[in-house]
């Protein structure tokens, strides 16, 4: 499967997330609500997930292997790297 679309929501807020994604596979399967989240090592891509009622959260959706992850986080990241430059060009 091929990332074909990545859109990317910016958030305002004074948490820690810095907007909200989506994930096109082949222009046919689309997994929304992927967070970009600033860490403490920076900025990383956080799954979808659904709050217990324990209090802890749970993915509902995520890649199986760490070069899935890898994919998703780079092309997500790259394309809020690219928004937000595009962003800042415009407000200067």
């Amino acid at each position: 499967m091929n990332i074909t679309e990545v859109r990317i929501r910016p958030v305002k807020s004074d948490g820690k997330t810095r907007a909200i994604a989506s994930i096109t596979f082949d222009d046919s399967f689309v997994v929304k609500e992927l967070r970009i989240v600033e860490g403490a090592s920076g900025l990383f891509v956080s799954m979808p997930s659904r709050k217990l009622g324990t209090g802890g959260y749970r993915d509902i959706a995520h890649p199986i292997t760490a070069e899935a992850r890898d994919e998703i986080q780079a092309m997500v990241l790259a394309e809020f790297e690219k928004q937000t430059a595009d962003f800042e060009t415009h407000v200067h």
